[in-house]
């Protein structure tokens, strides 16, 4: 099998490990490999299939000769993306820099892989949100034509990176030995909390967060037409996304019908015994690839409506797995 040149950028955070995890995981076809971060993160040793690499900082011309770039998100997207494609990379971006571009592809494999075959350089992963959603919704689309989408999240704090993670446990500690919390990462403690308010606060007071479910599902999904609303929470779940997803169809789709086509699709497992009090739970879905839903049942208000409750890894099928999966695909159509 024909090997290439790959950079990781951000291979020091949360993401950047979870792709470097997922490419030994998947024995993605590396030639040779750069890990690349900020200057402050150069010189520190990461491990990658028995052999120990140094980290070097972000440059443009670190990109010469790399065939696939992928990008763990941050600000470093915005700086160096463009620059990497300039310069023969196919670049997999998990930022939101280029997501809504019409010019860049955004894509879910299990959704729109062809999509891939359209890049000019760059491919962007979508929010880690919209793509545990999309992965779900697509078969029931495709079988029913979905009308409209209500979702409220709950999502793990392990979606705001590494910080967020130690203060989750450094909250719960302190609090355990009946010690006061001062909050860094997040507005307000969020140990034993909900806070309904991820990202900064957009058009008609929903937040951007709330509005990448939206635009990013419609482009995914190639149907504007969808209407979507979105309630998006952070709470205190280390790892793995969950979502309460209403939707209203075309034609009715019965509980049965939905759990038959969700059991075919790609990417989905069901976990749907209620007498045995089996649904998808964070506990269990975290270090998964697959997409978990449950409770599925019909809307009790509408006549063509359906209620989901659906759970995924965001830092591997919500961002490192997604991006690896993109790369195979790049590789996959020959479309370097």
């Amino acid at each position: 099998m024909k090997k290439f040149n790959v950079a990781v950028v951000g291979a020091t955070g949360a993401v950047g490990q979870e792709l470097l995890k997922i490419m030994q995981e998947r024995d993605f076809p590396v030639a040779d490999l750069k890990l690349l971060a900020t200057e402050r993160s150069a010189g520190k040793k990461i491990e990658y299939k028995g052999q120990e690499y140094t980290v070097e900082a972000t440059t443009a011309e670190a990109f010469n000769g790399v065939h696939i770039a992928l990008f763990a998100g941050g600000s470093s997207s915005k700086e160096f993306a463009r620059e990497a494609a300039k310069r023969g990379a196919v670049v997999v971006d998990n930022s939101s820099a280029f997501r809504m571009d019409p010019e860049v592809p955004l894509v879910v494999p299990e959704v729109n892989p062809e999509d891939v075959k359209l890049h000019k350089g760059i491919i962007a992963n979508p929010n880690c949100s919209t793509i545990i959603m999309v992965v779900a919704l697509k078969p029931l689309h495709d079988a029913a034509c979905i009308k409209r989408v209500v979702v409220s999240t709950y999502q793990a704090v392990s979606g705001a990176g590494k910080e967020a993670i130690d203060e989750l446990d450094e909250q719960v500690k302190l609090l355990a030995e009946g010690k006061t919390v001062e909050p860094r990462v997040f507005p307000y403690q969020i140990a034993y909390n909900l806070i309904p308010h991820i990202d900064v606060f957009s058009d008609m007071d929903y937040t951007k967060e709330e509005w990448k479910m939206v635009k990013e599902t419609n482009k995914i999904l190639h149907d504007d037409s969808i209407q979507i609303t979105a309630t998006t929470v952070r709470v205190p779940v280390f790892r793995s996304h969950s979502e309460s997803v209403n939707i209203e169809t075309e034609r009715k789709l019965t509980a049965a019908e939905a759990r038959k086509i969700l059991a075919e699709a790609p990417g989905v497992v069901i976990q749907d015994e209620i007498d045995r009090k089996e649904y998808p739970m964070p506990l269990f879905t975290s270090d998964k690839d697959e997409v978990f839903v449950g409770r599925i049942r019909e809307d009790n208000s509408i006549d063509k409506g359906l209620n989901l409750w659906v759970v995924g890894d965001q830092l591997r099928k919500g961002a490192a797995t997604n991006a690896v999966q993109i790369a195979e695909l790049v590789v996959k159509y020959n479309c370097l």
